[in-house]
């Protein structure tokens, strides 16, 4: 019969598969209770993340384990290592580990940019936003994980494809951003029409399997509202935070303030709201209100939150010899609105 001293040997040599420490290391051994007469093991056990593929594979270790040791049945239970816990082993991870986007251990700050509904001009904030923090001299990169309604690639002007080598993904440099996106993998512009469990696989390729290197800030363009993929990106980055754009009208921000109630909800940060399109200047100098006031500081209110910056109708001035048809030179009045919001959002984080 199987005691719980040996239990703990045995489950003490196994490591927490996201820490890469073994679970007498992170005391991650909560609970032993035995059932002699049924020869019954339970088990609760605390691991850096749960909910993960990689629970389950510890899971089956686990019983392996314990049936090899002579127990007849197992039963086991997870939860997460406290904060403080896995803030720990933080000084001693190593690069490899701080640089892997979905560890608990990682250094990266990443930035989901959602919205309630299209057509409030996401992508154009995220293209620029994302920019805005590489000329601050911050390592950046940004998925473009719109799935449906990939637009990036054309946003930014990029015109080569990722390369591909040893099976890693290396993402296209563009504005001293690293950017990957579904447009590099589709054909013509085909239709996307992929069912949910399909579109989480891509963006875990996207965090997996690209070879983001060194980077600061990781931005996420999320598809609008709040389905399939959003969810999947709040699940497999629990420590993301938020940013919500809305346009000035009351009807947009309170459609806004479902995507920032899921951010509330699966317990992740909103760092504040952008207010987009939140008037046009004419040539005389006057602001029109086009679409409205004060959506984006009641949106803001309502979420307990900050509004970043309110960012003018426009176009950016093109330039055929750096074709990038939506990104703002730094010098434009409007350039100059998202570098304030990207010193904003660098003083929260850092």
């Amino acid at each position: 019969m199987i005691n719980e001293q040996q239990v703990r040997e045995i489950l003490g040599q196994l490591e927490d598969p996201f820490l890469h420490r073994t679970l007498k290391e992170t005391n991650g051994i909560v609970n032993v209770s035995i059932k002699e007469e049924k020869n019954h093991v339970s088990v609760k056990i605390a691991i850096a993340k749960t909910n993960t593929p990689e629970q389950l594979q510890l899971q089956m270790k686990i019983v392996e384990k314990l049936k090899e040791a002579g127990a007849s049945t197992v039963g086991i239970r997870f939860e997460e290592l406290p904060a403080e816990v896995i803030e720990s082993f933080r000084g001693t991870a190593s690069e490899a580990e701080t640089h892997d986007i979905l560890s608990p251990l990682s250094t990266v700050k990443v930035i989901a940019i959602a919205s309630g509904k299209g057509g409030v001009g996401k992508s154009t904030v995220s293209v620029n936003l994302a920019v805005a923090l590489a000329r601050l001299g911050k390592k950046v990169g940004l998925i473009d994980a719109d799935i449906y309604g990939f637009s990036v690639p054309d946003m930014m002007g990029i015109e080569e494809m990722p390369t591909v080598k040893n099976d890693r993904i290396y993402p296209v440099v563009r504005k001293g951003v690293k950017v990957i996106s579904m447009g590099f993998f589709v054909e013509n512009n085909a239709p996307i029409i992929w069912r949910g469990p399909m579109l989480g696989k891509v963006l875990d390729q996207f965090f997996r399997d690209v070879e983001w290197g060194d980077i600061d800030y990781l931005l996420l363009d999320l598809p609008p509202g709040t389905g399939d993929v959003a969810l999947d990106v709040h699940q497999a980055l629990p420590a993301s935070k938020e940013i919500i754009v809305t346009t000035p009208h009351p009807t947009a921000a309170f459609v806004a303030a479902r995507a920032g109630a899921m951010a509330v909800q699966t317990n992740h940060e909103v760092l504040g709201v952008i207010e987009n399109m939140a008037w046009y200047e004419s040539k005389s100098g006057e602001r029109e209100y086009v679409f409205g006031k004060g959506g984006g500081q009641k949106l803001a209110e309502e979420l307990r939150t900050d509004l970043l910056g309110q960012i003018p109708l426009g176009q950016p001035d093109w330039d055929d010899d750096d074709f990038a048809p939506s990104i703002y030179d730094e010098n434009h009045p409007t350039g100059k609105i998202y570098l304030d919001i990207a010193k904003k959002i660098v003083n929260k984080l850092e």
